[in-house]
């Protein structure tokens, strides 16, 4: 099925002039060969590489391009020959009157014949997406952690049996390209810039590559598909190796690793000035070769985490969040939400304001509090967990306690217990506070 843009440009064909010069040759652009999309997800941006073989004539030809109903950026339309490049040359590059979104290449060919040829442009409106599912196991001690991709394309154009990659990297731009293709289909066309599609093809310069086989099912593609995986300096690479059309209006979900047994620790924090009486519960696993990942970073996106439980296998679901980008050999903590099954009581069993120093007038001037607190920690839970308890204690301070503790800043402290299957712990602590002169740093 032709795209959108090739009927546009059989119809902007039938109506260039007749009276034009019998020396040049109108070269019909026919359909493309292949089309490949590099689409980033920090930006608004594709950059397309479309090939076309073309009939030349020797001597002068001429060959128009129209992207009406798209949100093609005019300013980065490039074309060059891939066979016969050292005697086709594109002469220069014209904008019809009246026409608000075609122009028109002169291209002086030295061979007759047929020609192979790459369009490329920056569009937008197409767009990619990360997301993970992950299923812990019922001690909660690994996980299978599967990650999708979803293409969605608003672009305007369909693109058949597309080569997809994708681009994990920020991208600065200077103008958002969609504001570049309504400006030229409002008739408000800025002159065209040298196009940064080479300064973007300079930086695929590929420093390492891994690979990783996909499950393909429910007709997601019709063999076993690949995502490989490159590092470009400052941009990571996913390439899927097969393609598919990715037509105007559509997403679509690619499956882009599935790694089972990825250790995984159940965690728990407690921290009343952040989330109040509540303790919170997270999974902990890094991004490393031996946690079985750490091939490649992965991309921001949302994560829906699950528990296997009972003797059918069956999930329980226990909480939805999102990640941002992830390097090789990070630490992730996956925030789950509060957790009920697991509980910390501080209570303050003692207070006392003592050292008390007057001015001369009378006035305190000086004094010390002592704090006493005992904290219980409960784990109602049928598997081991382990709870970080962090107190925060401002000003000038000193802290007593037979339980083992990390001063984290200057105003905060963290105990971290260990908890057996149903089981609970209590601990205390003295602080002291010194105030006003009584202050000694």
């Amino acid at each position: 099925m032709k795209t959108l843009q090739t009927l546009l440009l059989g119809a902007t064909l039938l109506a260039l002039p007749a009276a034009a010069p019998a020396m040049v040759n109108m070269v019909n652009l026919p359909e493309r060969n292949s089309v490949q999309l590099t689409i980033y997800n920090s930006a608004d941006l594709t950059l397309v590489k479309e090939t076309r073989a073309l009939t030349l004539r020797k001597g002068l030809n001429r060959l128009s391009f129209s992207w009406a109903n798209t949100l093609i950026d005019p300013t980065s339309i490039e074309f060059r020959a891939l066979t016969h490049a050292d005697v086709v040359d594109v002469v220069d590059v014209s904008y019809p009157p009246r026409v608000t979104n075609m122009l028109e290449w002169r291209i002086q060919s030295e061979v007759a014949g047929e020609v192979l040829v790459e369009i490329r442009y920056f569009t937008s409106g197409i767009t990619w997406s990360a997301d993970y599912v992950a299923e812990a196991a019922p001690k909660e001690d690994n996980m299978r952690l599967a990650g999708y991709v979803r293409v969605t394309n608003h672009s305007g154009e369909d693109y058949e049996n597309a080569q997809v990659r994708l681009v994990v990297g920020v991208v600065r731009l200077v103008q958002p390209i969609a504001q570049i293709a309504q400006q030229w289909q409002q008739g408000n066309m800025p002159m065209p810039q040298a196009a940064p599609v080479a300064m973007l093809a300079a930086k695929e310069q590929l420093q390492k590559s891994a690979r990783l086989v996909l499950d393909a099912k429910d007709g997601r593609a019709d063999k076993v598909a690949e995502i490989l995986k490159e590092e470009l300096s400052e941009y990571y690479l996913y390439t899927v190796d097969t393609r598919d059309t990715i037509p105007d209006g559509w997403s679509k979900r690619l499956p882009s690793l599935d790694i089972p047994k990825v250790p995984l620790a159940s965690y728990y924090k407690f921290e009343k000035e952040v989330w109040g009486e509540q303790v919170m519960r997270f999974y902990r696993f890094t991004n490393s070769v031996p946690s079985k990942l750490g091939k490649e970073p992965l991309p921001d996106g949302a994560v829906q985490a699950f528990r296997v439980t009972g003797k059918d296998d069956s999930l329980d679901y226990v909480g939805g969040t999102s990640v941002k980008y992830i390097p090789v050999n990070e630490h992730v903590e996956l925030d789950l939400g509060p957790d009920c099954e697991v509980q910390v009581r501080p209570v303050l069993m003692n207070w006392v304001k003592k050292d008390l120093a007057f001015d001369s007038d009378g006035r305190v001037k000086g004094w010390t509090t002592v704090e006493t607190w005992e904290v219980e920690v409960q784990n109602c839970r049928e598997i081991p967990v382990t709870v970080d308890v962090r107190r925060n204690q401002p000003g000038d301070w000193s802290l007593e306690t037979q339980a083992a503790y990390q001063k984290m800043d200057a105003n905060k402290i963290k105990f971290l217990l260990p908890l057996a299957p149903r089981s609970q712990q209590k601990f205390t602590y003295e602080v002291t506070t010194r105030h006003g002169t009584n202050v000694t740093r």
